[in-house]
């Protein structure tokens, strides 16, 4: 299949990119640097929000990756991501158009939920594990972008029967992440905050919850992770001295779900193949959470308010369900924490 992948040169691209090559496709990658090489496959200088260009990269192919993005609300005002996320995806879809393409799979994130970014507490969580069926709640402008590219595919679908998955890929691991030294230092420091939280009185607990609910979302509500505010260096001290606030504020937001960049690979080559019609976003990630802690406790000590389950959970299963992508285009992970990590973290 001739493919085109806009945005080849980021991480998911990459593996990507030499997942299909590897397995014969015809790949043309593009992306705004000239000059750059991707063995295996063509490529070529393109901004997306040019749509004539866009259009003549386009002609020829079957299908279209789109990964292309401001990946971050901290990298540009708020109108300019909108502009690069939603046009360029909006210029994506109409170039597929033009060109008779019937398949696109384009990168969407968790946070088309409304978790990581967002100015608000995830109050408005109704079950567990989240599902796409579960309404979204953004609060920032590029969790904001992700939820509309989700429209644009269905605006296409109903248009001009363009079939297409939106990815809501959360944290993507680089290969070997999982397993190394790092990781296993940060699974044995979050057990040993989670374990000396809950053996805290109940009464104590939801206190202490209480408290760094407060202290977060005072911080959150300055928009610390957009444009102009110096994100990266706010965030990582805010709670340098306090572990289970730095929790709270990370990972909480995202559910401990992450992905490895094989599985990334694996699940876009699935997208383009598997036989479907219609517009979808399917959640894509790990099948257990991060750190490997039993899914029930951790839900008890850091959502005992939402006691909805949409499904029973079992062991470290995923706060984030990936059942809807198992059944429409059978995607499994390959990579798990699971299996990295089976000879403990000690």
């Amino acid at each position: 299949m001739r493919v085109l992948i806009t945005g080849g040169t980021g991480s998911v691209g990459r593996a990507a990119t030499e997942r299909l090559v590897n397995n014969g496709w015809d790949v043309r990658v593009i992306g705004r640097r000239a000059g750059m090489e991707i063995p295996g496959a063509e490529y070529a200088a393109c901004d997306i929000t040019s749509y004539d260009d866009l259009a003549a990269q386009a002609a020829g192919r079957e299908a279209i990756v789109h990964l292309a993005a401001l990946p971050s609300p901290g990298g540009a005002t708020g109108p300019e991501v909108i502009r690069v996320n939603v046009l360029g995806t909006f210029n994506v879809f109409e170039a597929a158009s033009k060109a008779g393409i019937r398949r696109v799979v384009q990168a969407s994130s968790i946070n088309a939920f409304g978790c990581w970014y967002g100015v608000v507490d995830l109050v408005h969580l109704e079950y567990f594990p989240i599902d796409e069926a579960h309404p979204t709640h953004t609060t920032d402008p590029y969790s904001f972008s992700k939820e509309l590219i989700e429209d644009v595919g269905a605006y296409y679908w109903r248009r001009d029967g363009i079939s297409s998955v939106a990815l809501r890929l959360p944290w993507v691991h680089p290969r070997g992440h999982q397993g190394s030294d790092k990781h296993r230092r940060v699974v044995r420091e979050a057990h040993a905050v989670l374990d000396e939280f809950a053996a805290l009185p109940p009464t104590e607990r939801l206190q202490r919850l209480a408290a760094a609910r407060e202290k977060v979302m005072a911080f959150r509500r300055q928009r610390p992770l957009e444009f102009g505010t110096g994100e990266r260096g706010r965030t990582r001290d805010a709670f340098k001295d306090d572990p289970f606030c730095r929790m709270y504020m990370s990972p909480r937001p995202n559910f401990w779900a992450f992905l490895d960049e094989r599985d990334s690979a694996q699940a876009i080559e699935k997208a383009l193949t598997a036989d479907y019609e219609g517009s979808h976003a399917l959640f894509v990630n790990d099948p257990h959470n991060t750190i490997l802690y039993d899914t029930e406790t951790l839900l008890g000590l850091l959502f005992p308010a939402v006691t909805g389950r949409s499904r029973a959970i079992r062991g470290s299963e995923s706060l984030v369900s990936i059942e809807r992508a198992r059944d429409l285009i059978g995607f499994e992970p390959e990579y798990s924490v699971a299996d990295a990590l089976k000879d403990g973290w000690d």
